[in-house]
């Protein structure tokens, strides 16, 4: 019911790409990529215009992603009652912000979210109380880890029961490692190395929001980084370019 989790969990890689209001969301949910990730943090789409499309990724192979604004429940809500499979919180510093993440997730009694009727493609169930306790276990819980606060309290967020993924903004990281967008520097690369290590000791995968100019993603990778966010126009571009050389027969 959640493939991108079960995937994690497996210890395998998942790829996707970020979507917005506007894009073809219909066609990337059926492209073969693990999820779609909608952000409202940085863009000037509310949560609940997202509605349509992450209400036609339904049937697809990707489960959709909304990255909300803050890490208040009202926020959260918002996404999980379009669709949302997984939600990803910004600037989450602490094990304290990681577990009122968790409760605004999940339906009683694990956590505080308000019910309003079975949301999002989750299948068919029994009980309602049979659907709750499948989201409570299913949904993706993604903190953002993006401060040196964060960063000295990494071991208490990816312990917080409830946690099972996180997810390094690499611009921001850069920045408050003090060395801002210089994504070969060694310093740089310890960091991000002991935030996957960690996460790895601890059952959380760990994940990127995009692939820093200057590293490949076999290096993160063999640092243990389990999911990613890739550009897909030069994909789609690829495969239509094969596909029209093909009839043209050039």
């Amino acid at each position: 019911m959640n493939p991108m989790l079960d995937k994690l969990k497996a210890g395998k890689v998942a790829v996707g790409t970020t979507a917005s209001w506007d894009n073809e969301t219909r066609f990337l949910a059926r492209s073969g990529l693990d999820f779609l990730l909608f952000d409202t943090q940085h863009s000037p789409v509310e949560i609940k215009r997202l509605s349509q499309p992450v209400g036609v990724m339904q049937g697809g192979s990707a489960i959709p992603i909304v990255r909300v604004g803050d890490n208040t429940a009202e926020q959260i809500c918002y996404a999980l009652d379009i669709g949302a499979k997984g939600v990803v919180c910004p600037m989450v510093n602490s094990g304290a912000e990681a577990d009122n993440m968790v409760k605004a997730c999940k339906y009683p009694f694990d956590g505080i979210r308000s019910s309003a009727g079975a949301r999002g493609d989750w299948g068919e169930f029994a009980s309602y109380r049979d659907y709750l306790d499948h989201v409570n276990d299913n949904v993706l819980i993604i903190p953002m880890i993006e401060t040196m606060e964060a960063f000295g309290n990494l071991t208490d967020i990816v312990t917080t029961p409830g946690i099972n993924a996180l997810l390094i903004g690499p611009s921001d990281f850069s920045i408050n490692l003090r060395v801002p967008l210089d994504y070969t520097n060694p310093k740089y690369h310890e960091a991000i190395s002991k935030v996957a290590q960690t996460c790895r000791d601890n059952g959380v995968a760990p994940g990127m929001y995009f692939v820093p100019p200057g590293i490949e993603t076999d290096t993160l990778i063999g640092m243990g980084f389990q999911f990613f966010t890739m550009p897909w126009h030069g994909w789609a571009s690829s495969g239509i370019q094969e596909g029209v050389a093909k009839v043209a027969g050039n």
